[in-house]
């Protein structure tokens, strides 16, 4: 195994627990669900929001949150699989491999499905859902719009949070999220925009969640929207195995390493870590309401 592929090593552990409001267990390389759960929980990361990205996922997910007290799930189809799921996906580039085309009735049936999982106790959100400029060509923003759409009605009909993935598309999704009213809990993941969207987001009362990409050196965008963005709409998450925090960028990312981000998270409000840690365990229990 290259250093690049090891498992970076436990932090030190946090003194007042927090929870990953956003990870991917079924993309982990090795390990299983147990082994994470206890790598995290040594280290004071006691409870995991698990989030789907297509139907298979959200399954998981659901599955997962049901077998395990401290799992909460989200259920969604990501913005990308919006448009595999109508035009196809030659390429395979997402996890089912190469796909036909679906049309809008294949959208129709997965938007039913994701439905029908975001009724469950266990499932606390609806997410991530939201718009991708970045790998999405103009072609499938249809697509990807329509489906946003309905998560959004989805979320506020079963009384769930909304997870948001906002990829290069900060004015679309807040405009789709003013035409459609968002639901009352509203979560950007993977928190990517500034201070002024910062600001924003704050007026709507909007949740912040910062990822490990907080600490990297050309992320000062993120940090000047943390500074302003109000302490109790802020949310710290792993987006593993995604966004590893420096010193241990490029290596696989995993809950356990939440506390990295949270000393880079305190440094930057300039408070100490368990005011912010107590302050993130108390908003990610209202935003996914458990």
């Amino acid at each position: 195994m290259s250093p690049k592929d090891a498992m970076p090593p436990l932090p030190e552990p946090l003194r007042v627990a927090v929870a990953d409001s956003h990870t991917h267990l079924d993309m982990q390389k090795d390990g299983t669900v147990d082994e994470a759960l206890a790598k995290a929980a040594s280290v004071g990361v006691t409870t995991v929001v698990q989030v789907g990205c297509d139907v298979k996922g959200s399954i998981w997910a659901a599955e997962t949150a049901e077998r395990y007290e401290n799992v909460h799930a989200a259920v969604a189809l990501h913005p990308n699989e919006a448009p595999r799921i109508v035009l196809g996906d030659a390429d395979g580039w997402s996890r089912q491999g190469a796909r036909q085309p679906g049309g809008e009735a294949a959208l129709d049936e997965a938007l039913a499905e994701i439905e029908r999982l975001a009724a469950l106790p266990h499932v606390r959100a609806v997410g991530e859902t939201g718009l991708d400029h970045f790998r999405t060509g103009p072609e499938g923003m249809a697509a990807q719009e329509r489906s946003f759409r309905a998560h959004i009605e989805i979320a506020k009909r079963q009384g769930k949070a909304l997870v948001i993935h906002d990829r290069e598309a900060h004015a679309d999704v807040l405009r789709v999220l003013r035409e459609e009213g968002a639901p009352e809990r509203t979560v950007f993941h993977c928190y990517s925009g500034d201070a002024e969207m910062a600001k924003e987001c704050a007026e709507a009362g909007y949740y912040m969640s910062f990822a490990g990409n907080m600490t990297f050196k050309n992320a000062q965008h993120l940090r000047d929207a943390l500074a302003v963005a109000p302490l109790d709409l802020v949310l710290v998450e792993t987006d593993a195995p995604f966004l590893t925090p420096a010193p241990y960028r490029g290596r696989p990312n995993a809950p356990y390493l939440i506390p990295v981000t949270v000393r880079a998270m305190a440094e930057v409000r300039g408070i100490s870590e368990d005011e912010l840690a107590g302050a993130l365990a108390a908003n990610t229990a209202r935003a996914f309401d458990y």
